[in-house]
């Protein structure tokens, strides 16, 4: 999908259902394995300046700001930058209406990047990211997340999304050989979420602990971090 008003459209109805999923218990603990993921490979430092790239409604934007970091918020939809915006009242966070394929930044802006399901919707995922080194300064991080192919939340979410007409029914799942594949540079690759929807609370941080222990490369959410040369 590259028409960046189709973009939009898709996500502007979206930002209340999109944070009712993650007050939901299953969306609070995959939220919680998800930004432990996350946050272990950006490792931000007070002071800093990050570009959450495709930052939605900010789910992830305030684990950042609450690090006293410098954020800077890019989103295509306004109605999900306004949602973050009041979140991250008081904090050091400025919102920037745009496009992940062309972001409106210098070259080396920022001392890490961070971008979580966004690359979902985005066709031409070797420009985005070229766009996201390009904005990172030298020696910086570069944090992407993504939903994995090889998991079946994907298979679910594409089958369920074709027959009530979600969000997803756009989505573009990879997996995580595709997701090293895009990057200019070697990186580490992790997945969380090793646990399905319909396990119970209780056993599902056994099952995560275990995927984890045994590095398997099947959980929903693939991570990739990369250091810019």
């Amino acid at each position: 999908m590259s028409d960046p008003k189709r973009k939009s459209m898709l996500f502007d109805e979206w930002p209340e259902e999109y944070d009712r999923w993650f007050e939901t218990p299953m969306g609070a603990l995959v939220k919680k394995y998800e930004e432990e993921l996350l946050l272990d490979l950006l490792k931000p430092l007070p002071g800093e300046f990050i570009l959450d790239a495709g930052c939605g409604t900010g789910v992830f934007t305030f684990d950042l700001l609450s690090r006293d970091t410098k954020v800077t918020g890019l989103d295509i939809s306004l109605p999900m930058l306004k949602r973050a915006g009041q979140k991250a009242r008081g904090f050091r966070f400025e919102r920037v209406l745009g496009d992940m394929l062309h972001l409106p930044f210098p070259e080396g802006s920022f001392d890490r990047v961070m971008s979580v399901t966004a690359l979902e919707f985005i066709a031409d995922a070797q420009t985005a990211f070229g766009e996201l080194f390009r904005v990172t300064k030298r020696k910086g991080f570069i944090v992407v997340g993504t939903l994995n192919s090889l998991s079946p939340w994907a298979a679910r979410r594409k089958r369920n999304a074709r027959e009530k007409q979600s969000i997803f029914e756009k989505a573009i799942f990879r997996s995580p050989d595709e997701l090293r594949s895009l990057a200019p540079v070697e990186g580490v690759i992790r997945t969380a979420i090793h646990f399905q929807k319909e396990d119970s609370t209780e056993v599902a941080g056994e099952i995560e602990r275990e995927g984890r222990r045994r590095r398997l490369d099947t959980g929903a959410f693939v991570v990739g971090c990369w250091k810019k040369i």
